[in-house]
Order: C-alpha cells, then sequence, then structure tokens
C-alpha cells in the first residue's frame, strides 16, 4: 500500500516537474525532490534531461554536495568527463577536503587515463575514510593500469585484510599474482584467511580460483564445495565448480552445477553456454544446439554461441545448417579468423568449392601465421589439379613462418604431384634437415609403391649423411 502510495506521488512529481519545463516555469523543490527526479531520468536512460534538471537543481541549491555529485555523475555516465571534472573542482571549492568529492575526481582521473593523478585522489582521503578496502582497492586498479602489480598487488591485499568479503579484490589479486607467477606461493596466504576464519566463503572461492589457474582442478572443486557448503545461495562457487568439472571432463557434474547455478540466480547466457559445451563433449549434439541456442537468445550478441551450435551441427554432418549458425556468428564478430575458417570448411563438405576458397583467403588476411589455413587452402587447389596455385600458397605461407618443415614437407608433396621431382627433392632435403621424423607424412600422401620407394631411398641416404 505504502509503495503505491509513492510510486503515485513520483509519477504526480514527474509530471509536473515535465509540464513546468514545457512551459518554461520550473518553481522551487526541496532538495530530494530534485534527487527524485534526476533519479527517475537516470533510471530511463535520458541522460541530457538528467543534467538538465541537475542544472536547474544546483541553481537553487548552489552549495548542495548531493546535487553537485549527481551532475558530476551524469556528466561522467554520458562520457564528458572533462566537465565532470570541472564540476567536481568547483565542489571541491565549496568543501575543500570532502572525500566523496576527491574520491569522484580519482574516479574521474582514472577514467581520462590519469592514473597517477587518481591515484593521488585516493591517497589523499585514505587515512580519514570509513571504506579504506575501497580505497585501497581502487587504488590498486590504478596500479594495474599502470602496469605497476607489485603495488596493485600490495593494495588488494590491504583491502582484504581489511575486508576479506571483497570479491573485486580477491578477484584482481588473484589475476595480479598469476601475471607475476606467483600463484603457487599465494596458496600460503589464502590459507592463513582461512585459518583466521574458516567460514569466509570468500576466501574459499577465491583459493578455488587460484587452484583453478593453477589447473588443480580436484583442489579447486574441493574449494568451491566449502564456499557453497558456507553460503549455500553462492552461485558463483557452483557455477565455478561447474567450470573446474569441464576441465576434467565430467560433463555431467558440471550439467549439474550449472542447473544449481540457475535454480539461485536464473538463467543467463553463460550458464546455458557452459551447458551446451557440457553435452557437445557427451557427443548430446541436439542438447548442445538446444542450450547454444538458449544462451544466444538471452544475447543476440553471444557470437560463441552461434558458432558453437554450427559446430554440433557440423560434428553431425549437417553442413548446410551449420553454414547458418557460422554466418550468424560471423555477422557480429566479422574479424574471427576460426569463423572463417568453419564456414570455408562447410562450403568445401557442401560443395561450393569457389566459395569454400574466398572464406580461405579471407581467413589467411586475419590469421596469416595459422599454418592450418595455409595447408587446407592450398590443398583443395592440389586436389582440384591446381598444383602451381597450390605451390604459390605454400611459398607464400612460407613468407609469414619460414624454416617450417611442416610446410616443406607440404610442398614436397605438391611437386611431386605436379611430376616436379627436382624441385621436390630440394624441398625434401630441407624438411629433413629440420624434422627428420615428420618425413612418414609423405607416405600417407602417396601410397603408391613407385614413389615411396624413391622417397625411401632419398631419405636413407639423407640418414648416412648426417650419421
Amino acid at each position: 500500500m505504502a509503495d503505491n502510495r509513492k510510486r503515485r506521488e513520483s509519477e504526480e512529481l514527474i509530471k509536473k516537474f515535465e509540464e513546468q519545463m514545457k512551459n518554461g516555469t520550473v518553481v522551487f523543490y526541496d532538495e530530494e525532490s530534485f534527487e527524485k527526479i534526476i533519479e527517475h531520468y537516470l533510471d530511463a536512460g535520458e541522460t541530457k534531461k538528467a543534467l538538465s534538471t541537475a542544472e536547474i537543481a544546483t541553481e537553487q541549491y548552489p552549495f548542495s554536495i548531493d546535487l553537485m555529485l549527481s551532475k558530476a555523475n551524469i556528466l561522467v555516465q554520458d562520457g564528458k568527463y572533462e566537465e565532470a571534472m570541472d564540476s567536481l573542482e568547483h565542489a571541491l571549492g565549496f568543501h575543500p577536503g570532502d572525500e566523496e568529492i576527491i574520491s569522484m575526481m580519482g574516479n574521474v582521473f582514472s577514467l581520462l587515463g590519469k592514473f597517477n593523478e587518481a591515484i593521488d585522489c585516493l591517497t589523499e582521503i585514505l587515512e580519514n575514510s570509513q571504506d579504506k578496502d575501497e580505497i585501497h582497492y581502487n587504488i590498486g586498479l590504478n596500479y594495474q593500469n599502470l602496469n605497476n602489480l607489485r603495488e596493485a598487488i600490495f593494495h588488494f591485499k590491504k583491502a582484504i585484510e581489511i575486508n576479506i568479503d571483497h570479491e573485486d579484490a580477491l578477484y584482481e589479486l588473484a589475476y595480479c599474482l598469476d601475471q607475476m607467477n606467483e600463484l603457487e606461493s599465494s596458496i600460503s596466504y589464502y590459507n592463513k584467511f582461512i585459518d583466521a576464519d574458516p567460514y569466509s566463503h570468500s576466501a574459499w572461492y577465491n583459493l578455488g580460483i587460484v587452484y583453478d589457474k593453477l589447473e588443480r582442478f580436484e583442489e579447486a572443486i574441493a574449494a568451491y564445495e566449502y564456499s557453497a557448503l558456507i553460503k549455500e545461495d553462492f552461485a558463483s562457487a557452483h557455477f565455478n565448480m561447474g567450470n573446474s568439472y569441464l576441465s576434467l571432463k565430467k560433463y555431467t557434474k558440471a550439467i549439474d552445477c550449472f542447473r544449481r547455478t540457475m535454480e539461485i540466480e536464473g538463467a543467463s547466457p553463460e550458464t546455458f553456454f557452459n551447458i551446451g559445451q557440457a553435452y557437445e563433449n557427451l557427443n548430446q549434439f541436439d542438447l548442445g544446439i538446444k542450450y547454444y541456442q538458449k544462451a544466444g537468445k538471452l544475447d543476440n550478441f553471444y557470437h560463441e554461441a552461434w558458432f558453437r551450435s554450427g559446430e554440433c551441427l557440423g560434428k553431425a554432418d549437417k553442413w548446410y545448417q551449420s553454414l547458418h549458425f557460422y554466418n550468424k556468428a560471423l555477422k557480429i564478430d566479422k574479424e574471427n579468423a576460426e569463423y572463417w575458417k568453419a564456414i570455408a570448411n562447410a562450403e568445401y563438405k557442401i560443395g561450393n568449392i569457389v566459395s569454400s576458397l574466398d572464406a580461405w583467403e579471407e581467413a589467411s588476411l586475419l590469421r596469416p601465421d595459422d599454418i592450418d589455413i595455409w595447408m587446407r587452402w592450398s590443398y583443395i587447389f592440389y586436389e582440384q589439379g591446381d598444383y602451381q596455385k597450390a605451390i604459390d600458397l605454400i611459398e607464400q605461407a612460407q613468407e609469414e613462418l619460414p624454416d617450417n618443415a611442416d610446410l616443406l614437407y607440404r610442398q614436397t608433396a605438391y611437386y611431386i604431384g605436379a611430376g616436379k621431382f627436382k624441385e621436390a627433392f630440394i624441398y625434401l632435403e630441407n624438411a629433413l634437415f629440420l624434422a627428420f621424423d615428420k618425413h612418414e607424412v609423405l607416405f600417407d600422401f602417396f601410397p603408391e609403391t613407385g614413389i615411396q620407394k624413391a622417397l625411401y631411398k632419398i631419405i636413407e641416404q639423407h640418414k648416412k649423411n648426417q650419421s
């Protein structure tokens, strides 16, 4: 009943204000009413109206710190960082040393890429702040942006020492330790918190993250289980446990964890996607597609979900259908070489050779260092009997990947196919020198006895010369 009354009052306030704005006759409002109007416009995504209201409000209440901060916040949301800084500096002139103003100035400096200035602001208010954990955390983020990971780690640890449940600080700490190759040594750090408070779900959860990053998945699962036992509705623990089970190829258990995640926090694209992965790996492609499509419907830009749908269909030899989903993924992420490769393969399987060749070319432009592209692209020409084009492509690949034995062996095969044995044997000598053991690929290429005998003779001669 009270909520309905408040809603009606709020609607009447907005209606009255908008009528006055339309007529250019805005009268005096109290600060709380202005804040409600600003909040309404921000919730509706109408930043221009929110800013206009804030400007009227600060004219009526030129010394109100809350309204000054509201105006600066709107400018930040609108991406007008320089104007936001001007507004904050103006506010600081009226309220020197105010923690909220200086804290927001630090955030704006960070958004402007002025990380040292941001650190100076945050350090200034650290000693007297009531939220020291949050200040340390934000200082850590700025040091991280400066690539000063040692200082970032120091401040993230400080934040955690004040508040063991500061999940963002725990996560960023794990990231920095990973970058510094100090994850192994950090296990004792997390265990110290667990010893002090065995019922800290955050400490167990982040210990699990460390074990995950170290690929010690069984130990990660155990840590996540403790975290979930302490806080049964901790969805992240169940979600991460599911990912660890995926890494261990225990797909049924992974699905159980992801379903529990959804019971707690509802459906999400990521959870549907991971269930799809589990079913795909169980070779239950129809179920994999079902959950990938659920992910894609929740987030239309989730191109990985559409791509995996295509992969499932490809594994079931449904190439026409798979091509539809590959193209859907590519439409969202146009410069993804893996998607072009998948399209090239699907077009080839369907028999659209020209379209396949075009797709391989697009993939090569995006990933010229991907040997798989050159091998598969050139093989189509070889298969079609266009040996020179196949040879030319491998030569092009060698410019990107010099001294690559696989390319040399493939060039050998193409020259043999073209009947150019002198050139073939030159490439073969170089390939044998770089990676002798890979020569058997040629026998797979040429099952004919006569060619195999000639190859064997050259390979044996090379072996003798090197001994």
